[in-house]
């Protein structure tokens, strides 16, 4: 099945509503009893706003785009202008809720990871939500230090460009000393050369979608 734009509105207080696009392997079967593992995906702050084919210019979903076999279920939602995952937090787990409602998904095995915007994203999310995430791979992102407690459980693979202009270094490293100060599993890859690209380099790691894969609820 090819990756197609999606959205979806759901009440949660308020009425919200997300454009996403979704990845569903070619493989997928929806009679099988097979339970596939999922990506969630946020996209950086260049991305956002209502013309969802900018989500693909990056990361996961142009991964998925380019390979129609790439073995998860990813879902890649689209933050509104001016506005930030932070705010958008619950639209986001919404989105989660009714793709995983919907389709095969392995509730134990469900992995999160962004970039730029989308990696202080999935450093926010992983926190508030721990008992849904198996595993969070935070991109030129960062975070507050004082969530570290609530990342413990998480194993967590980070990943910056040494020579970042954008977000500072210093940012994930903060945040990965800080879990591991709590006692969680958390680790940094740092590319030397790159600048604040550097999602394309680990995005492009297979080793990454192994780790995810070696991690689940």
């Amino acid at each position: 099945m090819s990756q197609q734009a999606c959205k979806m509105e759901k009440e949660i207080k308020k009425s919200v509503s997300l454009n996403y696009l979704l990845h569903i392997p070619e493989e997928y079967d929806p009679s099988a009893d097979k339970k596939w593992p999922v990506i969630l995906f946020l996209h950086g702050s260049g991305e956002r706003g209502s013309a969802i084919e900018l989500v693909k210019i990056h990361g996961i979903p142009l991964i998925a785009d380019r390979d129609p076999s790439f073995p998860f279920i990813c879902i890649s939602p689209q933050c509104p202008e001016e506005s930030d995952w932070a705010r958008e937090k619950d639209a986001v787990i919404a989105v989660l809720d009714e793709v995983m409602a919907a389709y095969n998904a392995d509730a134990s095995r469900v992995y999160i990871t962004g970039l730029s915007m989308g990696g202080y994203g999935t450093w926010l999310l992983a926190a508030d939500l721990p008992e849904r995430f198996a595993a969070a791979a935070p991109i030129c992102g960062g975070g507050s230090w004082m969530d570290a407690f609530q990342l413990t459980r998480t194993p967590i693979w980070a990943f910056h460009g040494a020579k970042d202009d954008v977000v500072p270094l210093s940012e994930s490293e903060k945040m990965v000393k800080a879990v591991q100060d709590a006692g969680g599993s958390a680790k940094l890859t740092v590319y030397p050369e790159a600048n604040h690209d550097s999602w394309t380099e680990a995005y492009q790691n297979p080793e990454l979608y192994a780790w995810f894969l070696q991690h689940s609820l």
